[in-house]
């Protein structure tokens, strides 16, 4: 990271109209990206300055020229600010500030031999439709996602939290390329510490730009070493409010589609907003089923090979059988099998999201149908291996995030070689680090897999299970929000019409 480079900080006015178009042309090395007018009006020259397609012109040429040339007034800083009929106005007499904002959609007015110079926010922004999330896809819910403009989802936050308790603060990031930050959070109900650790993070970055909102989390994570994310970044805006209404923190980036919610727990990458829309019993259905998933995907390639490796004596005779028949004319041992078939797995993944989407959808389909078809004729891999790998393969797409499902399936490859090596025992070593490295990971200072460590029992039925509504008056614990009450005992009792 680098620190940001010194800028010239000194006032420039009073200056001539034609060293200020020299000074400006030079700043923007000459190119034609500046629009520098000169007018000349009531004897004083007039001049207006602005990057084109920074602005809206409508609003350049009906809001301020006309009302700058058709006016009698002999116009001056002050009475430009007091006269113009726009509210944006500003004066500024520093040159940092001069070229910050109109790099942001900036038009300035300067009369000639003034103190100071006046600026107007002009800012034509470009954003497409609110449209479908992409890589969180729900069935029932809503359907809208973020987009890159951070006004269009600071409006879709406000929409959907109706308080004057909701803060969204601003924090610029970013020393030579500054990004618009805002931190989201309930003042009542979040806990005081982590939103202070959280602005802390952001406003002690010293980067000189941040592509996305994803390269922001990996600045201010508590770890990068470890494979697992520690925040979640979603595209859902429900997801995002129901997280800051239980007390979290939210993150939004200009030009980024994602907000990032903190703290996440290693339970919250398994819960999809579904589950609070599903009735209790089948959401929690839904979710214990994503963890056996979860677990399936990480061991049951691996189980395979250990299995044939060393552990003959516990496949029943019947399945050894045929297992050894699928495995007669195969000439390389299990875990170069399991391997090669992964491999391919991921390969047609990957070939899938790159190409077009019809085209993905059908070399992904077609091609793992003749690749493992042909892998088995040719006696390269056993057909038994080849329905451990799918089972696997479509486990770990279950998983409603998609860097957690990453994490897991490359997680699979040193289980794969492990069990290769040592069998069952690798395997269970496997495990056991894994364990033993979730328990030492943190999330904004707060054990990664809490509830459970530490145990909270009174917070059990909001990440592994659910309960009926009704029973869900109190908020995540582990968290330490300021309010831990959501609604009261009575909140849902119900009373015929007659009682």
């Amino acid at each position: 990271m680098r620190k940001g480079h010194k800028r010239n900080s000194s006032n420039i006015f009073p200056i001539k109209i034609d060293q200020l178009e020299k000074l400006m042309i030079s700043k923007f090395e000459n190119n034609d990206d500046l629009s520098f007018t000169v007018f000349h009006h009531q004897n004083k020259n007039i001049a207006v300055f602005y990057i084109p397609y920074q602005v809206t012109p409508d609003k350049v040429d009906n809001l301020l020229l006309k009302q700058l040339l058709e006016n009698k007034t002999s116009w001056n800083t002050e009475s430009i600010l007091n006269k113009m009929p726009l509210s944006s106005g500003k004066k500024s007499d520093r040159m940092e500030n001069i070229l910050e904002d109109l790099i942001k959609g900036c038009v300035f007015v300067y009369v000639e031999d003034e103190d100071e110079i006046v600026s107007y926010s002009m800012q034509t922004i470009e954003k497409r439709d609110l449209s479908k999330a992409e890589t969180e896809t729900v069935v029932i819910g809503p359907q809208v996602a973020f987009t890159e403009s951070l006004t269009t989802n600071l409006n879709i936050m406000r929409w959907r939290i109706h308080s004057t308790d909701l803060v969204l603060e601003k924090i610029m990031v970013g020393k030579r390329f500054s990004r618009e930050v805002r931190l989201i959070y309930v003042k009542s109900i979040a806990n005081e510490t982590d939103v202070n650790t959280m602005r802390q993070r952001l406003q002690d970055l010293e980067v000189d730009e941040l592509e996305d909102i994803n390269v922001l989390i990996q600045y201010i994570e508590d770890s990068s070493m470890t494979i697992f994310p520690q925040f979640y970044a979603t595209e859902l805006p429900d997801r995002t409010s129901y997280a800051i209404s239980q007390g979290r923190i939210g993150v939004l980036m200009e030009n980024s589609p994602t907000a990032i919610i903190a703290p996440s727990t290693f339970f919250s990458f398994f819960e999809s907003t579904e589950d609070l829309y599903m009735r209790w019993n089948t959401g929690s259905f839904l979710r214990i089923l994503r963890f056996i998933a979860m677990f399936i995907s990480l061991t049951l390639t691996p189980f395979y090979v250990a299995a044939v490796t060393y552990h003959f004596e516990i496949i029943p005779t019947q399945l050894l059988v045929s297992l050894g028949q699928s495995r007669a004319s195969v000439p390389f041992p299990p875990i170069f099998e399991a391997i090669f078939l992964e491999l391919m797995i991921e390969l047609l993944r990957e070939a899938g999201a790159r190409l077009p989407t019809k085209v993905g959808q059908t070399i992904g389909i077609v091609g793992g149908v003749v690749v493992g078809t042909a892998a088995v004729q040719a006696g390269i891999t056993s057909n038994i291996l080849i329905i451990f790998v799918t089972i696997s393969a479509l486990a770990s797409f279950t998983v409603p995030s998609y860097l957690m499902g990453t994490t897991i399936r490359l997680l699979r490859f040193p289980m794969i070689l492990l069990a290769g090596m040592l069998g069952l025992i690798g395997m269970m070593f496997g495990l056991c680090f894994l364990l033993i490295h979730l328990l030492r990971v943190t999330t904004l200072g707060r054990p990664y897999l809490s509830p459970i460590y530490p145990f909270r029992m009174q917070d059990i039925n909001k990440v592994l299970f659910r309960l009926p509504q009704a029973f869900q008056g109190k908020r995540f614990a582990s968290f330490m929000p300021k309010d831990l009450i959501r609604f009261g005992k009575y909140a849902s009792k119900k009373k015929d019409i007659d009682e």
